[in-house]
């Protein structure tokens, strides 16, 4: 089982995890404000409980999107930071399915619809089938809560904290009922799906770590420009 170290920083949660010795071992900490500040020293933190060095760890993955323009900027930055100083390939993961990850953890439901708060009225959502890996059945999309329409198929599991966010425009919905609206994506079930995602080649190297934008790109701000720069220093 490979060594990998994930971030998330997409929503309110920021959170790390650490793959290793077939465990994962997880921090987190809410507040978007405090992102680019938490999350070095959270990865420190996980590197020194488990006795390793990040140059000991396979890879790095992030979740790259779809979230937050400076929630995914900040992740990709500190990702492709740690990931030039030990020279580790980077595994840009998708956060809705590190939701449906959680969602199966939970409930172990193998057929899953997560949907995750954009802000400006709309929600990020996708599609996704368990089959021993998960499947989109409908890819990542950006839309106005009452436009989203998954495809009915039997057992669907809806989660996400669009459901709390959008509660009226879900309301009738018969996929929304019984929603669990309290889950957003976290480090903790990115970092397993990383390892099928390096077994399949999905690594790249720092520089061509992208995140995923459904809106417009927005280029590094001169804050998160400083985060890359701790993150390069820090490894």
């Amino acid at each position: 089982m490979p060594t990998i170290l994930a971030i998330e920083t997409s929503a309110e949660l920021a959170s790390c995890a650490l793959l290793v010795n077939d465990a994962v071992i997880a921090r987190a900490t809410a507040g978007v404000r405090s992102h680019s500040q938490s999350i070095l020293p959270m990865v420190q933190e996980l590197l020194r409980e488990a006795g390793i060095a990040l140059a000991d760890c396979d890879a790095i993955a992030f979740g790259a999107g779809p979230g937050s323009f400076t929630g995914v900027r900040t992740a990709c930055g500190v990702a492709q930071g740690l990931a030039y100083g030990a020279n580790l390939p980077v595994l840009p993961m998708v956060t809705l399915a590190a939701m449906a990850e959680s969602c199966r953890a939970r409930c172990g439901a193998t057929e899953v619809l997560a949907v995750l708060d954009a802000r400006m009225g709309e929600v990020y959502w996708a599609q996704y089938r368990f089959d021993g890996a998960w499947r989109e059945v409908v890819a990542p999309t950006l839309s106005a809560p009452q436009a989203v329409a998954p495809l009915a198929v039997a057992g669907l599991q809806a989660c996400g904290n669009g459901f709390e966010a959008y509660a009226d425009a879900f309301a009738g919905q018969a996929f929304a009922v019984g929603a669990m609206a309290d889950i957003v994506p976290h480090a903790r079930e990115m970092a397993p799906l990383a390892v099928g995602a390096l077994a399949a080649g999905q690594g790249v190297p720092a520089a061509q770590a992208q995140p995923i934008y459904l809106r417009n790109k927005i280029a590094f701000t001169t804050a998160e420009r400083l985060v890359i720069n701790a993150a390069k220093a820090a490894a």
